[in-house]
């Protein structure tokens, strides 16, 4: 009797934590379904234009007066991470914010590497009639920065790196490979069920994740950055000569970065050979807490005067 008791308690206990299971998924679903509206509703207020390239399409927002900033966004980004990037400057520059390839809208050329998306940059600036611009990229978006800089320094006042993925100190032995989340984790379900994690994993805020939202517009480009960008300047070592770099640059990174690592930045640093480096205790890899340093390193980097 006292067997048959016990495993009733068990199954009623399972029943249990099966249904508070299901209730939860119900309630997240719901959760996502609303934070997904929202974000479709927030990108829909960038009146984000779009320009018809060569290969495709590039999705992109255009804002402000005065030297211009090509803003090149990271992992889970847009056109609405390259603005909010920059958008501490927006009253003092003109920036131009794309979705890099297979982003909110941009299509993709070719494989996706980085320098077919810094030639696609080109052939964007040239339709706006742009001649010269301040590079800025974050996170995944610095091989394609840095690519930029490389092949066309010619429209390339100087090169900013937020907390940036570096060109190596010596060619790896081994191909990166696959360098980012899977891809059935790339859609907005998935990924706000796990935003809690972001925190101690990430670290960064499980908040974060209403600025990645929707994420199914961004999966195309999170493989791509997964598959091709993150692995480029590691598989192709030889033709990332940034002691050739003809170009002033900028970096900034924080110690406590969980994502691109720190180390690698003080390591790549004394390559460029025209190179000012901004470290900060703390921030993370969103570098929170320091935008007025930045904005005035920005300034002082571009000859910008800012009352």
């Amino acid at each position: 009797m006292n067997k048959t008791h016990h495993k009733r308690a068990g199954i009623y206990i399972l029943a249990a934590i099966l249904l508070f299971l299901l209730f939860y998924l119900a309630v997240q679903r719901i959760r996502c379904h609303i934070a997904v509206k929202n974000a479709e509703e927030r990108l829909a207020s960038y009146n984000a234009k779009t320009a018809d390239l060569s290969y495709g399409k590039m999705t992109y927002v255009d804002k402000g007066i005065g030297d211009v900033i090509l803003s090149i966004h990271g992992i889970f980004g847009g056109y609405d991470q390259a603005y909010e990037t920059c958008e501490n400057f927006a009253t003092d520059y003109r920036i131009i914010a794309p979705s890099r390839f297979g982003y909110l809208g941009s299509e993709i050329m070719g494989e996706g590497t980085p320098a077919e998306q810094a030639k696609a940059y080109t052939e964007l600036l040239d339709k706006l009639g742009i001649d010269k611009v301040y590079a800025l990229a974050t996170s995944a978006g610095g091989s394609v920065a840095i690519r930029f800089a490389l092949d066309y320094p010619e429209r390339t006042k100087g090169l900013i790196l937020y907390c940036s993925g570096m060109p190596h100190t010596e060619k790896p032995e081994k191909d990166p490979g696959y360098a980012g989340p899977p891809s059935f984790l790339c859609g907005d379900f998935p990924m706000f069920l796990l935003s809690p994690l972001f925190e101690p994993v990430m670290g960064m805020a499980p908040s974060t994740i209403y600025s990645m939202l929707p994420c199914s517009a961004r999966k195309a480009g999170v493989v791509l950055d997964a598959s091709v960008t993150n692995g480029d300047m590691a598989r192709n070592y030889d033709s990332y000569h940034v002691e050739d770099m003809q170009v002033p640059v900028l970096i900034f990174h924080a110690k406590d970065d969980k994502l691109a690592n720190y180390a690698d930045t003080v390591k790549a640093v004394p390559r460029f050979p025209n190179c000012t480096f901004i470290s900060f205790e703390e921030g993370g890899h969103l570098m929170v807490g320091h935008e007025n340093e930045i904005k005035k390193a920005v300034a002082e980097f571009t000859g910008k005067k800012i009352e």
